[in-house]
């Protein structure tokens, strides 16, 4: 098979086929339906802080942030944007979301905790949907993250995760928080003595 009909993929060509399948204000794009052949590497990059870089620039419209960010699919440790009719890999610096805020309803183990992440989609954090912290191996600096959708993960913000400290509370040992009936650790009790 000849490579000469291949064309490189271009964030460009990605938009306008997403715009094409996806009709505006109908929720998610079936991404999970979608298998087209893989077509390459994209020179795009979300770095950790949630910035979407292309070509090295970032991108500065979020209307098509958002738009790249419904089409994102994770498969084992890579990600890819996939359309209809195209597959392109990207990188993710850490994960492909950031958790810029929350909300709480209820209390106790009746509490909601309700996030928003830096592209427009909100999640409840529950058994389907947990928070987790990774410590890094060195430092012992916490990254806490929430499930989004379908294996992408957002990282929680510094402020939202000192947010989530406050409203803590202890429980069999551990330190955490109550979400959709399940509690999430945070870090173990005798680190967080004083809260």
């Amino acid at each position: 098979m000849s490579n000469k009909n291949l064309t490189t993929p271009s964030a460009e060509g990605i938009e306008a086929s997403v715009r094409a399948a996806a009709p505006e204000n109908k929720g998610l794009p079936p991404v999970h339906l979608w298998n087209p052949p893989f077509c390459g590497d994209l020179d795009m990059r979300i770095a950790r802080d949630g910035t979407w870089y292309y070509l090295g620039t970032p991108i500065n419209r979020p209307a098509l942030v958002r738009l790249f960010s419904t089409i994102l699919k994770r498969e084992g440790d890579d990600y890819f944007l996939v359309t209809p009719v195209e597959k392109v890999g990207i990188t993710v610096e850490d994960a492909p979301f950031v958790a810029v805020d929350f909300e709480t309803a209820g209390e106790g183990e009746a509490q909601q905790l309700v996030f928003e992440t830096n592209v427009g989609d909100f999640t409840t954090a529950d058994s389907d949907k947990p928070i987790r912290v990774v410590r890094d191996a060195g430092t012992g600096e916490p990254s806490p993250y929430v499930m989004v959708r379908a294996g992408l993960e957002a990282l929680i913000d510094r402020k939202s995760f000192y947010r989530l400290v406050e409203i803590g509370k202890h429980h069999e040992g551990w330190f955490g928080v109550w979400s959709g009936g399940t509690f999430f650790r945070l870090a173990p009790s005798e680190e967080m003595k004083e809260v």
